[in-house]
């Protein structure tokens, strides 16, 4: 029986996930071509899209913060062929430089940058506190994908490294939990206030 593979260059099966909040929300099925063209949009926790897709989707809205799009870039045109190509060469990068499955690195990646707690403002008695709270794990993934991006937006835009080498560099520093990394900073950022306002 042939094993399917994920752009028929990467085997997923060999992927384990050890964080035990994440395991249910990272999907990592096997697919040949990942576009499902919004087919599974009904499904509330998009659990069953996969986490490589979703990575592709949140990488064709340029610059995404909050509610805003502070960078324009030329290399993105709204065309998923382009972003999944964008993908696929940081794979090929991440393999080269560590030797090991990019998968693997991608959710070691997911793994080290979600962040578990965060604040959010609770009204009493007229005033507003901050409130920590955990972050469940639908939105964890939703933020540390979100981070990844953002961060290899960083580094890509009006510098020489292109979108790509940005990319595979954000995803290696995340798994080896570098300060360095756009989505580590962000989780201990998160993890501080929320402690600070425990």
């Amino acid at each position: 029986m042939i094993q399917m593979k994920i752009f028929g260059l990467y085997d997923a099966s060999e992927v384990r996930i050890e964080d035990p909040g994440l395991k249910k929300v990272v999907n990592l099925d096997a697919k040949l071509m990942l576009k499902s063209h919004g087919r599974i949009k009904w499904d509330p926790a998009r659990t069953k899209v996969n986490v490589v897709e979703r990575l592709i989707n949140i990488l064709q809205v340029p610059g995404s913060r909050g509610k805003k799009h502070r960078i324009i870039t030329c290399w993105i045109t709204g065309k998923q062929s382009i972003c999944t190509k964008i993908v696929i060469d940081a794979f090929k990068i991440i393999e080269q430089k560590t030797g090991k499955n990019p998968l693997v690195i991608l959710t070691k990646a997911i793994e080290n940058g979600a962040p578990r707690d965060e604040i959010t403002s609770i009204e009493y008695g007229g005033a507003r506190y901050p409130q920590a709270v955990d972050i469940s794990p639908r939105r964890r993934l939703n933020l540390v994908l979100r981070y990844l991006v953002n961060g290899a937006y960083d580094k890509a835009f009006n510098k020489k490294a292109t979108i790509t080498e940005s990319l595979a560099k954000e995803i290696m520093l995340a798994a080896e939990n570098s300060g360095e990394s756009h989505a580590i900073s962000k989780k201990n950022e998160s993890e501080k206030q929320a402690d600070a306002a425990r």
